[in-house]
Order: C-alpha cells, then sequence, then structure tokens
C-alpha cells in the first residue's frame, strides 16, 4: 500500500508543551465535545455522547445486578426548603443558579428582557445536588423496617455555576448518576457505601483500563453532612491526582433533615440511615488524560462507541466494486461478532476524502482497530491492522478470517497494555517520604502521589495547599488500619496519599 499516514502531530502543543491546553484542544480533535454559546457550558457530539451512553450503559447495567432501581428527580428545589440541609448545601451554596422570575416580555426596543412583574412567589434553585428530593421522597416511601433496604438511582444532569470550567472536568452543568439507599442499621449503610465503591473502582479498572486507589478521605475533604466519604483517585499523565468516584455513608445526618423514618421489628420508631454516591461526565476527561497521546484519544475497547474504523485505499489502478464488497463482506463478519455481551461496532468511511485523511480521523477519535483495505489486501484476502495505543510501531498484516476469528482476544490484549500501562506510570510516580524533609523535596519537584504518615490535622493541611496546592487525597483502604509517627507532628498518624489535584 503506498499511501501512508501522516507523522505529524494532532495535537498542538503537546503534553509536554502545555498539558492544561493539550488537554482542551485533544478534546477538540478527538470530536467529543465543544463549547456551548452558555458561558461554562459543553456541547457533546455524536462521538462524546456515544462514549457517555456506553459508559452508562454499563454503570446502570452493574446497578441493576445490585438490585438499584432507577428514578427521575425534579429538576428544582424550593429555596426554602434548602435550609433543612443548611450544613450541607453551604458547600453548594456560591455555584447554586437560582430562578427567580417566570415570564419574558418585549421591551420598547423589541428585546427580550425578564418581567419584573412576573417575580415568583419563591425562588427555585437548580438542582446541584439531590439529597433533599431524594430524602423527601424516602420520608413517604419508608414506612416499616420491611421496606428496607430502599436502593435508588437517577441518571440526571446538575448545575454548579462554576468560575473556571474545563471541559468534562468542571463544568457548569454535567451529566452524572446519583444514587441514593436508606438502611435499617449504620452497618448495612456502611457496608453498601463501601459496596458502591468498590464496584466503582472495578468499572474503572475493568472498562475504562486505569488504575487508581481506593480509599477513605479525611475530615477535611469530606461530602458536606457526610460520616465517611470514600473515594477513588487515579493519576493523570501530568502526575495529577483526579477523584474518579466518590461514596458517602451519611449515617442518619440526612434521614434526620428529611424526617426518613422507619419502624422496627420491636415497632420502635427509628431513622433509617443513608447512603449517596455518584460518577459523573468526569470521567471522560480522566480516560483522555490517562490514556490520550498527542494524536488525540486513545480509547479502551470495552467503552469505545467503535470498535474497528475501516479505510478503503482506492487507487487509481484499482477495482472499487471488488474493494467496497471485500470491505462490506468483512464488516458483516465483524457485526455478527460478540464482544463482551454485545455486537462489535464498526464504522467504515465511504467519503470522497483521501484515505490518509480518513485514517487520520480515526486516529483521532481514538478508535482501537484501524483496518486499511486496498487491493493488495482483495487479492491476499488478508487485512492491514493498526493498533491505536501502539500505532507508531503498530502494523501487521493478517488474514481476513483469522482476524475475525480473534477480534475480540486482539481489543482484550490491547485493552490489558492500556491497564498495565496505567498501573505502571501510577506506581511509577508515587513515592514514599519517611520525614518532613523529604515530602517537601517531592511535594516541591511535583513528582505525583506521595505517601507517608501524617495526622489529621487542619494546620498541616493548610500548609500543604498554601506552600504546595497539595491535599491530602485519600488514607487508602487497604492500609486504613496502618499507624505510624506523623512526620510532621510526631503524632499518631495514618498512611495517606498527597497530590496536587484537578
Amino acid at each position: 500500500m503506498s499511501q501512508k499516514m501522516d507523522k505529524k502531530r494532532a495535537v498542538s502543543p503537546t503534553r509536554q508543551e502545555n498539558y492544561p491546553e493539550w488537554f482542551q484542544e485533544c478534546v477538540k480533535i478527538s470530536q467529543l465535545a465543544e463549547p456551548s454559546m452558555v458561558r461554562g457550558c459543553m456541547i457533546f457530539k455524536p462521538h462524546g455522547c456515544a462514549l457517555w451512553e456506553e459508559i452508562k450503559s454499563q454503570l446502570d447495567r452493574r446497578f441493576k445486578e445490585l438490585k438499584v432501581k432507577n428514578v427521575y428527580m425534579p429538576l428544582f428545589i424550593p429555596v426554602k426548603e434548602l435550609q433543612k440541609e443548611a450544613d450541607h448545601i453551604e458547600g453548594f451554596a456560591k455555584e447554586c443558579a437560582v430562578v427567580t422570575h417566570h415570564r419574558l416580555i418585549t421591551d420598547q426596543k423589541g428585546e427580550l428582557v425578564v418581567d419584573p412583574e412576573a417575580k415568583m412567589e419563591e425562588p427555585y434553585v437548580v438542582r446541584p445536588t439531590s439529597e433533599l428530593l431524594f430524602g423527601d421522597a424516602m420520608s413517604r416511601w419508608i414506612h416499616s423496617y420491611r421496606d428496607l433496604p430502599l436502593l435508588l438511582n437517577q441518571w440526571a444532569n446538575v448545575v454548579r455555576w462554576e468560575m473556571r470550567t474545563r471541559p468534562f472536568l468542571r463544568t457548569a452543568e454535567f451529566l452524572w448518576q446519583e444514587g441514593h439507599t436508606a438502611h435499617a442499621t449504620k452497618e448495612e449503610a456502611n457496608a453498601f457505601s463501601k459496596k458502591m465503591l468498590h464496584e466503582y473502582a472495578r468499572f474503572v479498572r475493568e472498562s475504562l483500563a486505569i488504575s487508581v486507589v481506593e480509599g477513605q478521605k479525611p475530615e477535611s475533604e469530606k461530602f458536606p453532612g457526610a460520616n465517611i466519604t470514600y473515594t477513588i483517585e487515579a493519576m493523570m499523565q501530568d502526575t495529577k491526582a483526579l477523584q474518579a468516584g466518590t461514596s458517602h455513608d451519611l449515617g442518619q445526618n440526612f434521614a434526620k433533615a428529611s424526617t426518613i423514618r422507619f419502624t422496627d421489628q420491636a415497632g420502635e420508631l427509628q431513622f433509617a440511615h443513608t447512603t449517596s454516591w455518584g460518577m459523573t461526565t468526569r470521567l471522560i476527561g480522566a480516560l483522555m488524560m490517562v490514556h490520550g497521546d498527542d494524536d488525540g484519544a486513545v480509547l479502551p475497547p470495552k467503552v469505545a462507541p467503535v470498535h474497528i474504523g475501516i479505510v478503503p485505499f482506492l487507487m487509481k489502478d484499482s477495482d472499487p466494486s471488488l474493494i467496497l464488497g471485500y470491505i462490506d463482506r468483512l464488516r458483516l463478519s465483524l457485526e455478527n461478532t460478540i464482544y463482551h455481551g454485545s455486537p462489535l461496532r464498526v464504522e467504515v468511511d465511504l467519503s470522497d476524502e483521501r484515505a490518509s485523511e480518513k485514517a487520520w480521523r480515526f486516529k483521532k477519535m481514538g478508535i482501537p482497530h484501524l483496518i486499511q483495505i486496498g487491493m493488495k489486501e482483495v487479492t491476499e484476502n488478508t487485512i492491514c491492522l493498526v493498533e491505536r495505543d501502539i500505532m507508531d510501531s503498530s502494523k501487521e498484516t493478517l488474514q481476513a478470517g483469522s482476524y475475525v476469528e480473534h477480534v475480540s482476544d486482539l481489543l482484550d490484549r490491547m485493552q490489558s497494555r492500556m491497564y498495565q500501562k496505567s498501573t505502571e506510570f501510577r506506581e511509577k510516580h508515587t513515592f514514599f517520604a519517611h520525614t518532613k524533609a523529604e515530602a517537601y523535596t517531592y511535594l516541591e519537584s511535583g513528582v505525583g502521589f506521595v505517601e507517608c504518615f501524617i495526622a489529621q490535622d487542619p494546620s498541616i493541611e493548610k500548609e500543604l495547599k498554601d506552600k504546595y496546592s497539595v491535599t491530602v487525597r485519600c488514607i487508602p483502604l487497604e492500609t486504613l488500619e496502618e499507624t505510624g509517627p506523623c512526620i510532621f507532628t510526631d503524632k499518631k498518624g495514618q498512611k495517606a496519599l498527597l497530590a496536587k489535584a484537578y
């Protein structure tokens, strides 16, 4: 095949030159999203929407296997009702978008303006989160211990009016799932909050090919109103941390605020123990920052909207009907192949662009397998395969039948390579500090995760944030019971991860 893929880099600046700008450009050229007319909000393009739908579908299936049922709560919350959860909502108060009027009119200049006479009797907040709404519903749905546990989830959008926004990481409006459960005992609630954390971690590792640390947030980093917040923390390619999902043991705090009570087996009236847990479209940002390169997205096969992109190479001396017929038969064979429970998703680019441009587009979109077909492949009954994660060094000719037979194994091999790379990167950039001086040396050099024994002390955490923009990301669950002298105070400390974070 005479045409070759262009070796130019798609993203400028590169990751090494300017990581934040690389990320913004990478989202754009990967055809995932673009800015909208609304400040701080973005438009999901078809490729990005399909990616979120695949993530959503897989998570939803996992939730249903755990007997969680979907509901949908209103978009608006009366401001006066928020007072019931004053401590909780304080964490979101500065980011609340408030609806105060219900009508527009045309002014003397012919322009639409808010009708000052249409002020609402009570203002409504566009939901920043839905604890209050779920609590209100649960207070009516739960009466007896027989109604427990109540396991609910909603797929929705929320609004938090962020001042500084970045696509898929921090936007004024974002999509997420929001789970809420009620239990008879604190032990059951805590066990379920941990179960959801483990499920999140399993999904991110298995489907997104991202290595994460499961941990417990320190008191200063807890979700407002929670007893315990659990988190999964991932490391991006710039060695900063990203909180990829959280699960909260809320104790009876929200139950008391919303009067979620039940009659126990002894006939006594008790407050329920509740949990909440969520994952957002921030997962797409994590995918880009963990796996993306200077040519665009690199999508793990298990969540890729398209598994295989096929490019016809129609040369002057080739027979288009033979090539396109061969491709059509190959496509049908691949689409009849089941990959992890669903048919393979195949896209054939039949546009009139040059073949190299088509391949370039598939590469930037992060499609796992690129197949190039010309007369040579038709004659020899082969395919030319390029795998996206090792594209610069990967180009092999395979018999078409053999490829169809082994395509699932080849995709899983790519999935494993990507997870291994993420794991090795995180481990390589995690350092244990035995002393305060050693910790400061690591933090000053910006090495990634710094592990050390630390006491939960607001003054230490303030110093770390003020001097190094570093926070205590979590206390890893696997070392939760380990204690040692705090390297900052000599008090009893726990082993924790420190890092800069998004």
